[in-house]
């Protein structure tokens, strides 16, 4: 979890004030048909919650879990699923590690917050790759600017936690929309271990944001087309 619980309560009295309706990502913007199909990262997956300590603190065991499914021999499918969702685990963790390294981006008090979010999705990227073995797929190319729509990225706190929010509920809404094709599978235990990290990651960026940590009492998925249309922008290839 978020090693923070003292900023997330010094910030819930202002988060409060925002009105619920307000949209604290961009993910509209990219495609404005998904604004009308998301709703809050707090979903009914929250009984998975009590996993969180161990994918944070023991990722290797749970990798070595996943390899050894996969030397099993997972359908295409499932290959497919975990292919897809370790490219948006390497653009999550390729846009915290740049962000840190930038001079001056990441107010002090805020720092911890998105050390620990790249510690969390680097360790996904992980356990996906060792889900996968030999085929996992590399790293693509990205552009966090998408195409120079957000040239201030990198230099502008407010846009990195923009589309921080945009990436983390994108990342939500991606693994729940997948959960059906992991169904009957030992796999699906561990995407929803991600699901319910990456649900608090959302919240949490949130409220650094000012606003509240959901939109709603439900969630709905998203589905791979959808998601890649959203990432599509900030792929160095994509549209």
């Amino acid at each position: 979890m978020i090693a923070q619980p003292t900023l997330a309560a010094a910030t819930e009295d202002a988060a409060m004030t925002v009105s619920m309706s307000a949209a604290p990502t961009l993910i509209g913007t990219l495609d404005p048909d998904l604004a009308a199909r998301m709703t809050s990262r707090r979903d009914l997956f929250s009984r998975a919650a009590g996993t969180l300590g161990a994918l944070a603190s023991a990722p290797t065991l749970l990798a070595v879990a996943s390899t050894e499914v996969f030397a099993q021999g997972l359908p295409g499918q499932v290959v497919d699923v975990l292919r897809f969702a370790l490219t948006l685990e390497y653009l999550e963790a390729e846009f915290y590690r740049t962000a840190l390294a930038t001079p001056r981006l990441i107010p002090a008090r805020y720092r911890a917050v998105f050390t620990q979010l790249a510690r969390h999705e680097a360790e996904h990227v992980r356990l996906l790759q060792g889900a996968l073995g030999g085929a996992a797929i590399p790293p693509p190319a990205f552009d966090f600017t998408a195409k120079g729509k957000y040239p201030d990225v990198f230099a502008n706190f407010d846009t990195f936690t923009t589309l921080s929010s945009t990436f983390e509920d994108l990342g939500v809404a991606a693994y729940k929309g997948q959960a059906g094709n992991l169904q009957g599978t030992p796999v699906l235990t561990t995407a929803l271990q991600i699901h319910s990290v990456e649900a608090r990651h959302a919240a949490e960026v949130r409220r650094v944001r000012g606003f509240v940590g959901w939109d709603g009492a439900f969630d709905a998925p998203l589905t791979k087309a959808a998601v890649l249309a959203a990432a599509a922008p900030f792929l160095a290839g994509g549209a």
